[in-house]
């Protein structure tokens, strides 16, 4: 077993504990590994070992690697700033985005998203913490945005997204994993069916988890240190 697979093993081993411990079912819990500057042989042993989502924020790295994995069956995820000039290339290849935060922005996903494939399944990031170095809205505007994106037939809304200031204990990891959590609550009054907390990185998994999440994107503890880019 390569040491990625054993890191795999042992994430996936995390996300069941904190599971058990929230009382949760660990199958309602997505496991999102964050390949971003990793080079194209990592997520190919990440294959083998059996995982199937994939997070990229470099759109040309993510072009590359989703041009040479060709494998049915692999889902990808976009996971950083979509500016206007990346749109179409991300509407025609990726499953997901988890970093919507712009009317323009859905509008052209929308339309660029090619006919023959399925609607485009989008999260809405909200600044939590209302950071400058962040992108994101709050949840006021991330309802209008909703109510925009519930509109648009090639986009399909399915939820929010965090990327919570880090925090030095688990104890304030919990209540800011917490805090999203109700964020999440009140956005499912207006969007009943959406499913999608994407919330948890490698710091805050057992936090993010036992708040509620359903999707954690996990990169470091599963490929090591994020290189330089």
């Amino acid at each position: 077993m390569s040491r990625l697979a054993e890191n795999l093993t042992s994430v996936k081993a995390r996300i069941a504990h904190a599971a058990k411990d929230a009382g949760r079912d660990p199958h309602s819990i997505q496991l999102i590994a964050v390949s971003k500057t990793k080079p194209v042989q990592d997520v190919e042993l990440a294959i083998e070992a059996g995982q199937r989502d994939f997070a990229e924020n470099y759109l040309q790295d993510a072009l590359a690697k989703i041009e040479s994995i060709q494998q049915p069956g692999i889902v990808w995820h976009f996971i950083g700033p979509v500016q206007s000039n990346k749109t179409r290339n991300i509407a025609e290849n990726f499953h997901w985005v988890h970093t919507l935060d712009r009317d323009k922005i859905a509008r052209r996903l929308n339309d660029q998203r090619p006919d023959k494939l399925p609607p485009l399944n989008v999260c809405l990031q909200i600044n939590l913490d209302d950071e400058n170095s962040k992108s994101g809205v709050k949840l006021d505007q991330a309802i209008q945005l909703g109510y925009l994106v519930q509109a648009l037939p090639n986009l399909h809304l399915r939820g929010l997204m965090f990327i919570p200031a880090p925090k030095s204990n688990s104890a304030a990891r919990l209540q800011t994993c917490q805090r999203a959590r109700q964020l999440f609550i009140k956005f499912q009054h207006e969007f009943p069916k959406c499913d999608t907390l994407s919330l948890g990185m490698s710091a805050d998994l057992e936090e993010a988890i036992a708040a509620g999440s359903t999707m954690v994107r996990i990169g470091t503890d599963i490929f090591g240190a994020r290189e330089a880019k």
